[in-house]
């Protein structure tokens, strides 16, 4: 078979042929698969910078996907930790790892936007008590995942949403998302938007984060008021100086939400509903398939926007 191969963590994957997996277990199945999302949780995977990297070459890279199991049935499936990933012919599939997709749902849309609408979809059913009618601030909602954040916050009913950002063009374009409020990431605004908000996901971390906690604690209203910080991503930054008043100052919680904090069973247990959300058109994605054999190509390209799915 062929696959997005990875040698050297400092190069892109190349298309070669591979060795296809064997499943181990009566669990597993090997799998034809139609669509595999190029997240950014795939190119840390790639590089070796995520957190659950192994350092072992050479790889597959890929961790999730949409695959034909050999009973003909299309499944949404995760991987674990594996050399062995999605972008390639075929995959081990672990069906206690994977969910039968809807009718009609397309594989493509379901590979670009399962993994990035997860990661606030499982932090606001899993790690908080969220409540319908609570206000959502997102930090860093300019992004890919940030932007999906928006349109499932409104889904599971937030009352309102305050999306921040850098980018003045981009948060513009949040209000046709759902974004009942677009602020700037600099300065005071920020925390005067965001005073009384219930929970923050928050996409960046680092100074950003710093900078907005302060805000958003020193502008609160009622500082009994619960906040409920969920620490998503690090696009800004892998740590931050957090200042011990901000977190003494007011009723914050700061939980992080992601692999390993969030049990297996419980984010498998989320992805039929939100398989159900995506093909019933609840969160629109620009999403683009790409030929596994160009995934050199693919790799580079930073600047489109686009969802990039790879598709065999």
């Amino acid at each position: 078979m062929h696959a997005a191969v990875v040698t050297a963590f400092d190069s892109p994957p190349a298309y070669e042929e591979f060795p296809a997996p064997t499943p181990h277990g009566p669990d597993q199945v090997l799998a034809d698969v139609l669509a595999a999302g190029l997240h950014p949780r795939v190119r840390s995977q790639a590089n070796g910078s995520h957190y659950t990297s192994s350092g072992d070459l050479p790889l597959v890279p890929g961790v999730d996907g949409v695959a034909r199991t050999p009973d003909g049935v299309t499944r949404y499936f995760l991987l674990e930790d594996t050399t062995m990933g999605a972008m390639a012919d075929q995959t081990v599939v672990d069906l206690r790892r994977s969910i039968v997709l809807p009718d009609g749902s397309d594989p493509v849309a379901i590979a670009a936007a399962m993994n990035p609408a997860m990661s606030s979809w499982v932090a606001l059913r899993r790690r908080i008590s969220f409540e319908p009618g609570q206000s959502v601030l997102i930090l860093g909602a300019t992004g890919n995942a940030g932007r999906l954040a928006i349109q499932v916050a409104k889904y599971l009913g937030a009352g309102q949403v305050i999306g921040a950002g850098r980018q003045p063009a981009k948060l513009a374009a949040l209000t046709g998302l759902g974004a009942d409020v677009t602020v700037p990431l600099d300065g005071d605004e920020l925390g005067q938007a965001a005073a009384d908000v219930d929970v923050v996901l928050d996409y960046l971390w680092g100074a950003p984060t710093v900078a907005a906690m302060t805000a958003v604690v020193t502008h609160r209203t009622d500082r009994g008021q619960p906040l409920s910080w969920v620490e998503i991503g690090s696009m800004a930054g892998t740590s931050a100086s957090i200042p011990s008043a901000a977190l003494r100052a007011a009723r914050l919680q700061l939980v992080g939400s992601g692999q390993g904090s969030v049990p297996t069973r419980d984010i498998v247990a989320e992805l039929s509903d939100l398989a159900a959300a995506i093909t019933g058109g609840g969160f629109p994605v620009d999403a683009r398939a790409v030929p596994l054999s160009d995934v050199a190509a693919a790799w580079s390209d930073s600047t489109s926007g686009q969802r990039l799915v790879l598709v065999p």
